[in-house]
């Protein structure tokens, strides 16, 4: 297990999360590595019992969490990448991942980003539109290059998940309307520039049924079938991500039975597959470790008070999405309600209410859990509080890997003008 018990104090692998607290202070990320490439291996064992090595690509979808060394073990677990902005691309080879395995997401992509993309060599550009494909058939012409480009459809299916996660319904921003798309295809295939060579699909995320797997990529195989009828050369689908994890009481899909799903109806078309996982190969990696600053009592609650707080970790706010908040430091006695809050001066910075905790006390310390997808990359500087410190750990070994923001770091950017 990853996090474990061990003589009464909660470790991340064979490091104590009291002993990371000592050594580089709280909130902090605390990531597994060993838990990061299990995560990985699933996908490729899965994937790998139902079809060959060459005809599928694992790209992580690096928005989820972005640090270099998370991304450099990807890398070497043989990981594409999944990309939304130039900054994530900037990252990923930073990291080491290679363009020709590179994909670029996204619904507003900027000329600039599109240019390096492409003088980059990236594996395809998914397009979400029609001036987008104008403007990276300008650019290709401009750079005399030939782009790989899928185009992302919108199926219409409901991934049943948080609203504000759900990319697939046609009244998301996301991607082309599934019955538009072959006028598109035709449009493509009259630019110059672009090799329209790929499809591409994303319904949501943290998704937790097959049933919307199954709607989907049926439409989009349909899809397939239709264009190569038109005399488009479809040799590549992107089936995206989504697959959910546990934060609470979900039951995560089975990979393998996922795999079949993919198998089963795209295994006689020979197109190349390319998978987008995020947040089910880092999210249950990674705590954010934090100490108690004071336990208040109000009137009719208790509410224990962190050092952590919105802006470290938004998910709370912004989906209502859970965090279990787990005490460092193993109590064998009965659990109190807790508001659980952090320092923030707003009324939604709250991870959690009533929530039944073991008794705890002013400087304890304790970790939110499944914190290693949408962490540390949703995280900003509000109320002007430093980004908190990432460590990584292996075994008995770790190993800071993004230091701690300063206040000298949040200011040294800002200018007093004269004269205003």
């Amino acid at each position: 297990m990853t996090f474990t018990y061990k003589k009464g104090q909660l470790h991340i692998d064979g490091v104590s999360l009291a002993s990371i607290a000592e050594k580089h202070g709280t909130p902090t990320y605390c990531y597994s590595a060993t838990r990061i490439e299990e995560n990985f291996d699933a996908y490729d064992k899965a994937m790998a019992r139902v079809m060959a090595r060459k005809n599928y690509t694992i790209c992580y979808a690096s928005k989820a969490n972005g640090n270099l060394a998370v991304l450099s073990l990807l890398n070497k677990k043989g990981a594409g990448a999944d990309i939304v902005s130039g900054g994530e691309l900037a990252r990923v080879l930073k990291a080491g991942i290679p363009a020709n395995k590179i994909v670029f997401s996204g619904v507003g992509k900027g000329e600039e980003e599109l240019t390096e993309a492409i003088r980059r060599g990236i594996l395809q550009i998914n397009v979400e539109s029609e001036p987008e494909l104008e403007l990276i058939s300008r650019i290709a012409k401009k750079l005399k290059k030939k782009v790989q480009i899928a185009i992302r459809v919108n199926p219409d299916v409901d991934a049943k998940t948080h609203k504000k996660i759900s990319t697939g319904k046609k009244e998301d921003k996301f991607g082309i309307d599934i019955k538009a798309a072959p006028a598109l295809y035709n449009k493509a295939r009259k630019l110059g520039g672009i090799d329209a060579c790929s499809i591409s699909v994303h319904i949501g995320s943290q998704l937790t049924s097959l049933t919307p797997y199954k709607r989907a990529y049926e439409r989009v195989a349909n899809l397939v079938k239709k264009l190569r009828k038109q005399g488009h050369n479809i040799t590549r689908v992107d089936l995206g991500g989504g697959i959910g994890v546990r934060y609470k009481n979900e039951k995560p899909l089975d990979l393998n039975l996922y795999a079949l799903v993919i198998r089963d109806i795209f295994e006689d078309m020979g197109v190349h597959i390319i998978l987008e996982p995020g947040r089910s190969l880092v999210a249950d990696a990674g705590v954010l470790l934090t100490r108690v600053r004071h336990v208040k009592k109000g009137g009719h609650k208790k509410f224990l008070i962190l050092d952590a707080a919105m802006n470290d970790l938004m998910r709370p706010a912004l989906y209502e999405a859970y965090h279990g908040l787990v005490p460092c430091k193993q109590s064998g006695g009965g659990k109190k309600p807790y508001d659980v809050v952090g320092p923030v001066c707003e009324t939604g910075d709250l991870f959690h209410t009533n929530e039944p905790m073991p008794a705890m006390k002013d400087g304890d310390l304790a970790v939110l859990m499944t914190a290693g997808a949408y962490g540390s990359s949703m995280s900003s500087g509000y109320n002007t509080r430093p980004l908190a410190a990432e460590v990584l750990v292996r075994g008995k070994k770790s190993a800071l890997v993004r230091k701690r923001q300063t206040i000298d770091d949040i200011l040294k950017n800002e200018i007093m003008p004269k004269g205003f």
